[in-house]
């Protein structure tokens, strides 16, 4: 495999993965106001591969297993004899961070995958000469 495939490898792959972390982000802020939904974090794993390139996959999916926000609201179908319903565990502005922490990521994998197709084009150009 060539440095360029290899170049271009890592960057599909931190695509891939920065891509599914902003899909569970999204999944998050749509589900801020959800009553007992939890939080989903995915997190990032490095793999080596065959030909020595080392890439980035996800993990499973992890559930937030902070405490639940009870909220008091008498008049809510799933509240108890006390009036408290559990809430979601979201953290709008942490969501906000992560998707735009994500975004950047992204940006940077793309710019690289971008640079490599540059180069190795160049490159064939200068060998077409």
């Amino acid at each position: 495999m060539s440095d360029f495939s290899k170049s271009l490898s890592v960057s599909a792959s931190g695509l891939t993965a920065q891509a599914q972390r902003l899909r569970h982000v999204s999944e998050n802020i749509a589900n801020a106001d959800t009553p007992g939904y939890r939080r989903k974090a995915i997190p990032f794993e490095a793999e080596m591969q065959r030909d020595g390139v080392s890439s980035v996959s996800t993990g499973r999916v992890k559930l937030d297993r902070s405490e639940l926000d009870r909220i008091y609201d008498p008049s809510h179908p799933m509240a108890d004899e006390t009036g408290h319903f559990l809430g979601s565990n979201v953290d709008l502005v942490i969501e906000i961070a992560d998707a735009r922490e994500a975004q950047r990521s992204y940006e940077a994998n793309l710019k690289m995958f971008d640079q490599t197709r540059q180069m190795s084009t160049a490159l064939m150009d200068l060998l077409r000469r």
